[in-house]
């Protein structure tokens, strides 16, 4: 259990901070928490883990999180703030890809342990530009999907008692395509079909149990926005 209980602490602690980032920060906040997740999730998901009886990549709360972070500015501050995030994380995972791709290309000095310790590194982001083309095919159109899926369900569900379903019916299924193009993209011919196949049920249930969560969180937003609660950074 012991997987399954820091799974959890992770959730937990990835919604609170994107609150705290939002009433500190105001939107520069969630604006900033865009690419700090999307680095991260992107570093997480070469990361195979057991959880709940089932192999999965890591990543699925940090990456599930930028949904959270564009359905609050959606929210409380329109389509158009939205779409700015997701084009700032798009950006920050290409700069990532070039920067870290030159890093890893210098000569490790002959002490032994820089040695370890860089070719480590290096083992890890060989594999990111195939894992960065993923994720910037599946990052922009489940995104993009997202804010408009979730402006067009606040037309049929405008009250703000209905924020679960345009949080909802807008997530789960922009999650879905996502997890698609992603697994597809990042992992085929990497591991076998059925391994593959076991990632993309596994990877989807969580980021539906992260999307499902989140949705309190959204609540909690529209009512430190509505309160006048948020610090907007100048």
């Amino acid at each position: 259990m012991k997987n399954e209980i820091l799974w959890f602490c992770m959730l937990v602690a990835n919604f609170l901070f994107i609150l705290l980032a939002y009433k500190k920060f105001g939107k520069i906040g969630l604006y900033t928490w865009i690419p700090i997740s999307t680095i991260l999730a992107n570093i997480q998901v070469v990361l195979l883990v057991d959880l709940f009886g089932f192999g999965t990549t890591l990543g699925n709360i940090l990456y599930a999180g930028g949904f959270l972070v564009t359905d609050i500015l959606a929210e409380n501050y329109g389509k158009k703030h939205a779409q700015k995030a997701v084009y700032l994380g798009f950006f920050s995972l290409i700069v990532m890809t070039v920067i870290m791709q030159i890093a890893v290309s210098f000569v490790p000095s002959d002490i032994e342990d820089g040695i370890l310790m860089f070719n480590g590194v290096k083992r890890i982001f060989d594999f990111m530009p195939r894992l960065v083309l993923a994720s910037l095919v599946s990052y922009l159109i489940s995104q993009s999907h997202d804010i408009w899926a979730y402006e067009f369900w606040r037309k049929k569900y405008s009250a703000p008692k209905h924020i679960w379903i345009r949080n909802n019916a807008s997530t789960l299924f922009s999650q879905l395509i996502d997890n698609s193009l992603f697994t597809l993209i990042a992992f085929w011919g990497v591991y076998p079909k059925e391994v593959l196949l076991e990632i993309f049920i596994t990877t989807y249930i969580m980021k539906f149990i992260v999307a499902v969560c989140d949705t309190p969180f959204v609540y909690a937003a529209h009512y430190l926005k509505k309160k006048n609660l948020i610090e907007e950074a100048e």
